[in-house]
């Protein structure tokens, strides 16, 4: 506006010729300098506008890198996050590897050891049916006359002699022919190491008629089988290794409705003892009787 005003000025005082030359010149060279400093203030203007843009550029570079920056730590504390719960879950599978690995070392301990008790039960039982081989050939020649059977009955080894070849029916002595079965019985298991014997008597239903001499089968069983262990004491057998028990009729092995079967049910069985301590759980069996 102020080039504006002194321009007008001057061409009216030129109109007017009230200008004189010297101001006119003034005025010229104020003009052109006010036209400088106009130029110089536009090309500050535009200056400073280039400069606020880039400024403005590199301000939003910086907000973008800013951004960038603020989304990489997000990143970065998440894959933290996820990797400190993969630590953890680690550290959780480590444990329960250490705690399964200790179970796998007892569980394989008391595998081990199970495998060695069964070992041993396998010898003690092959060693058990060695001996019941054994005493079958001993008895071989008494087995093949029908003097003798050898049974197994209840895990025990048992020599089962009927009674009609050994007693007169209702009596306690011993005939000739049972007298030598029973010595030649008693010389084979006098060879019999570390054993024990009982001898059972055995009766059938038939109830006693001379009560004179037995009051039941109870008494003529139990007699019985007093009279077999003083021969076999006698034939050479300890009488440590001896000892005498009566069923009378109350443990039969077949019928009492048949002949047939009341003759198996008359018998004396010389039962070989087992040894406790040579059975299956006898130490278990053993420590629960020591906490009572």
């Amino acid at each position: 506006m102020k080039q504006f005003f002194i321009v007008a000025c001057i061409l009216s005082l030129a109109a007017t010729g009230c200008v004189k030359k010297s101001l006119y010149e003034d005025s010229t060279a104020q003009l052109n300098a006010t036209k400088a400093e106009l130029a110089d203030s536009q090309k500050q203007t535009i200056e400073l506008a280039d400069a606020l843009d880039k400024e403005k550029a590199r301000v939003a570079e910086l907000e973008k890198e800013l951004d960038e920056l603020k989304a990489t730590l997000a990143a970065t504390e998440k894959l933290l996050a996820d990797e400190k719960q993969k630590n953890s879950d680690l550290q959780g599978e480590l444990t329960n590897t250490i705690n399964d690995k200790a179970k796998l070392a007892a569980s394989a301990n008391e595998l081990k050891k199970a495998v060695e008790e069964l070992k041993a039960r396998k010898a003690k039982a092959e060693a058990r049916v060695r001996e019941f081989k054994q005493l079958l050939a001993k008895f071989k020649k008494l087995i093949d006359a029908g003097k003798l059977e050898v049974k197994i009955k209840n895990g025990r080894m048992v020599l089962v002699l009927p009674t009609d070849i050994l007693f007169a029916s209702g009596s306690a002595e011993l005939s000739d022919e049972g007298k030598t079965a029973i010595k030649e019985v008693a010389e084979v298991l006098a060879t019999i190491r570390d054993k024990e014997f009982q001898v059972e008597g055995h009766t059938d239903n038939v109830p006693i008629l001379n009560k004179k001499k037995f009051k039941n089968n109870w008494e003529l069983a139990a007699q019985r089988a007093m009279v077999v262990v003083d021969t076999m004491i006698g034939a050479g057998m300890k009488g440590d290794t001896l000892s005498a028990a009566s069923y009378g009729q109350f443990r039969p092995v077949a019928t009492n409705a048949t002949p047939e079967g009341k003759a198996k049910n008359r018998r004396i069985d010389i039962v070989i003892v087992p040894d406790l301590s040579t059975l299956p759980g006898f130490a278990e069996l053993e420590n629960a009787v020591a906490k009572k």
